[in-house]
């Protein structure tokens, strides 16, 4: 029987349980992706509260990506002290820190977005080297894993869909083409950064016409877990759905996370919608999923791991109202994080 507060192995991680917060965008970074007081504190209330991993927010590869303001980032030297703070704060409360490497977009030298089909073959192999140059500097900060961020219709989401790329040379057309970037992405860090976790974000489906679809993410999954992925998370686009309720409607990607779990010999973690104890335990426990990933929940109530691990019946206050989406930081205007 699987309970949620089981401390668990996976390759070169240790939870002290199950549960994980999900990357989540705080958006209060400077510009050149320097972090402070606020930002230390938003991840202080977090690994306090009890989650067994954090991963950070959209953390971008690029000094040049302008996708949108307030990106943290690792894309210089000079910010891993920042960083290395950063990851002992999360330490202190014996909590695993995982650092989500991502890219908005691609952007020339004259600051001009270059779309996935426009880049060129050395582009692509640019960017291949940011990710891998990016978590480097997460193991010298001291990072227990990151996370590779194909998810959500960002830069690695799009170049996988075949609704968005339509390249002709070796990193298009066909699946395994359009995969070829993760898995570049995926040796180089295993090779230059031997220490670190290595998961992946990625959508179940875009849920777009023409889009990846369930099976071409299975097939891709697979791929990553033949090449070496240490675990998967589980995702989709159009995330946060609103109107959920515990006990009624949780785990709104739990059926292809358990799919995925019977395909490939690595732990799942599954994000979306999870609201109680009951329920996660239960969905554990009928599938191969190995971990529970959350969001607003700890938005609404950073210590809401230790109020599940006191009280089997207690359930989430976050009502998926999405408010906290158009506030600065991403604070619950119910019960917004100090300061």
């Amino acid at each position: 029987m699987k309970n949620l507060f089981d401390a668990v192995e996976l390759n070169n991680l240790h939870l002290k349980n199950r549960l994980v917060r999900s990357a989540t965008w705080e958006g209060i970074a400077d510009f050149d992706g320097s972090i402070d007081e606020n930002t230390y504190e938003i991840y202080r209330e977090l690994a306090k509260g009890g989650v067994g991993a954090i991963i950070t927010g959209f953390t971008s590869v690029s000094t040049n990506d302008f996708y949108f303001g307030g990106m943290m980032r690792l894309s210089d030297n000079k910010l891993i002290p920042q960083y290395k703070k950063l990851v002992e704060i999360i330490h202190v409360e014996d909590c695993a820190a995982i650092i989500q490497l991502a890219l908005g977009a691609f952007y020339d030298k004259n600051f001009v977005e270059v779309s996935e089909n426009n880049l060129s073959t050395e582009n692509v192999r640019e960017i291949i080297k940011m990710f891998v140059d990016a978590a480097i500097r997460a193991e010298i900060c001291g990072f227990d894993g990151v996370q590779i961020h194909a998810a959500h219709f960002f830069f690695l989401s799009r170049f996988i869909s075949p609704l968005v790329n339509h390249r002709t040379d070796e990193f298009g057309g066909s699946i395994e083409n359009r995969a070829k970037i993760l898995l570049e992405i995926l040796r180089g860090i295993k090779k230059s950064a031997p220490k670190l976790h290595i998961t992946i974000k990625i959508n179940s489906s875009d849920f777009t016409s023409g889009g990846l679809d369930e099976n071409e993410s299975i097939f891709i999954c697979k791929m990553l877990f033949n090449a070496g992925i240490d675990s998967i998370e589980v995702s989709g686009n159009g995330t946060s759905v609103g109107g959920i309720k515990a006990g009624v409607n949780e785990g709104y990607f739990a059926d292809f996370a358990a799919k995925l779990a019977d395909e490939v010999k690595i732990p799942v973690i599954c994000v979306g919608g999870w609201r109680s104890r009951q329920v996660m335990e239960e969905f554990l426990n009928k599938t191969r999923v190995e971990l529970i990933s959350l969001s607003r929940p700890l938005i609404r109530e950073p210590d809401f791991p230790k109020k599940l691990f006191a009280d089997k019946n207690s359930v989430s206050k976050c009502v998926s109202c999405n408010a906290c989406y158009k506030t600065p930081a991403h604070r619950c205007i119910f019960s917004g994080r100090r300061g």
